[in-house]
């Protein structure tokens, strides 16, 4: 078996932090459990074809760890990101896509050796890959940036 290449590990890793927003989104949208829903990812999402394109793999350990983290860590997590949002926009009032990022990159930031701003970068990106065309993607870079602060000011 070949060696994976270094962009090819940090595509793997990307796609695991899309398909955990997309775990932590349908567990709310559906009340299934992590264990269902992360089962059913693996199962049926990662490396799956849709419409002839082939969904990239992601890594494994990483999106069941962020999927975990982001669960048992909820109500930390959401805090931190209420104080990271405006006084009237709570986590509960936003977007659920979006509260699904923020789950997973809360989770992260507080739990992980993930560097802060790779953490920010690659939610930013998430942010995009669901609204390309909005300005969501400066809105979490701004949450996420406060939150890192928040939750690791040595890093900065």
């Amino acid at each position: 078996m070949s060696e994976l290449s270094g962009n090819q590990k940090r595509r793997m890793k990307s796609a695991a932090r899309l398909y955990a927003v997309q775990a932590l989104f349908q567990m709310e949208a559906s009340g299934q459990t992590s264990d269902q829903i992360v089962r059913e990812f693996l199962d049926h999402r990662f490396g799956a074809i849709y419409d002839g394109t082939e969904m990239v793999d992601g890594d494994i350990r990483l999106f069941r760890r962020i999927v975990d983290l982001a669960v048992n860590y909820q109500a930390p997590i959401d805090q931190l990101t209420d104080r990271a949002l405006v006084a009237k926009w709570p986590i509960a009032r936003i977007d659920p896509t979006l509260r699904g990022l923020f789950r997973a990159a809360g989770a992260e930031l507080c739990q992980t050796e993930t560097p802060p701003r790779v953490v920010i970068t690659e939610y930013v990106d998430v942010a995009r890959a669901f609204h390309p065309e909005g300005r969501e993607a400066g809105f979490v870079n701004a949450v996420l940036d406060h939150m890192a602060r928040e939750a690791k000011p040595e890093a900065f």
